[in-house]
């Protein structure tokens, strides 16, 4: 193995504009991030699904089960 050709694996944080932050180790000195784990709506339970068109109901009718 090639000695100096590896970059240097370092301890740092990853920081979220919601003020969560969370330590890791990588070859980036700081990592900023718009989402994390705290503030996404899938993990927090805020997620909405819309469907305001009644695309379910219409792909039921199509392709529901047949009796």
């Amino acid at each position: 193995m090639k000695s100096e050709i590896h970059p240097d694996y370092k301890k740092t944080v990853i920081k979220c504009v919601c003020g969560n932050e969370i330590e890791t180790g990588s070859v980036a000195d700081d990592i900023t991030v718009e989402i994390c784990s705290n503030c996404h709506p899938f993990f927090t339970g805020q997620q909405k699904i819309l469907d305001s068109e009644g695309r379910v109901e219409r792909f039921n009718k199509r392709y529901g089960t047949k009796k």
